[in-house]
């Protein structure tokens, strides 16, 4: 045998050296077997995905009350964009209850927001048909003295006894998820401003106590219109019109 066929020696390898062409070892990931931990138990439903930004509201997966529930998910946005009413009342019938006036105490189904604007709307409107009435009493005792203020005064008084009237209907359409009530009310708030400021000025003293709106009626109206604009109501209102 040749010096030149004699095998040459291999260096022993070192520890962490590669190969040159070898490829890199292809480590598995771990199979996780089910466990009694990490199994979901029966009926498990995942949680309802939230809007993200730019969606509309609903979320997909997210229900919202029938009529006769009460609705318990406070908190929840309503996404608020203001828009005209597009369920305006046809006649007459369209304006007035459904149930009548029978359930103007019951607030089922309503969130926190509503309830408290619905019965200020509510007891401020049965406030202001009573002031009215004693109101119409004190002018005709100001025709004696003064016939033109007196004129004035009634005029004023009567308007603000109709508003009141209104106020307890639309109130009670408001309650059944019509937009264009809650819509009304917000020009009632405004006219009642309006009414506070004249019976101010023509009344004066004790007369102007007689006149349902004043400028305590008016803030009151004012915060009860601020709770019907909030999210989590206008999260109620598009519920039902989509139920509508």
């Amino acid at each position: 045998m040749s010096n030149s066929e004699v095998p040459q020696p291999q260096q022993p390898q070192q520890p962490g050296a590669e190969q040159p062409g070898a490829q890199p070892p292809v480590t598995q990931p771990p199979v996780t077997q089910p466990t009694a931990g990490n199994v979901p138990p029966a009926g498990y439903q995942p949680p309802p995905a939230y809007p993200q930004p730019g969606q509309s509201y609903p979320a997909p997966g997210h229900a919202y009350p029938q009529p006769g529930q009460a609705y318990n998910q406070p908190g929840q946005p309503g996404g608020f964009r203001f828009e005209m009413p597009t369920d305006g009342p046809r006649n007459f019938n369209d304006v007035m209850p459904k149930a009548g006036f029978s359930g103007m105490f019951s607030v089922t189904g309503l969130p926190t927001e509503l309830k408290v604007s619905y019965w200020i709307w509510l007891i401020g409107g049965m406030l202001g048909v009573l002031g009215g009435l004693f109101g119409v009493l004190g002018s005709l005792a100001l025709f004696v003295v003064a016939p033109g203020l007196a004129v004035v005064v009634l005029l004023l008084v009567l308007v603000a006894l109709a508003l009141a009237a209104a106020q307890i209907v639309l109130v009670l359409k408001m309650k059944e998820g019509k937009e264009w009530a809650r819509l009304a009310l917000t020009i009632v708030a405004g006219v009642s401003l309006v009414l506070a400021v004249l019976g101010g000025s023509v009344g004066g003293g004790g007369m102007g106590q007689g006149i349902g709106n004043n400028w305590l009626g008016f803030l009151i109206s004012a915060a009860a219109t601020v709770l019907m604009w909030l999210p989590n109501s206008q999260a109620w209102f598009n519920a039902a019109k989509g139920r509508a």
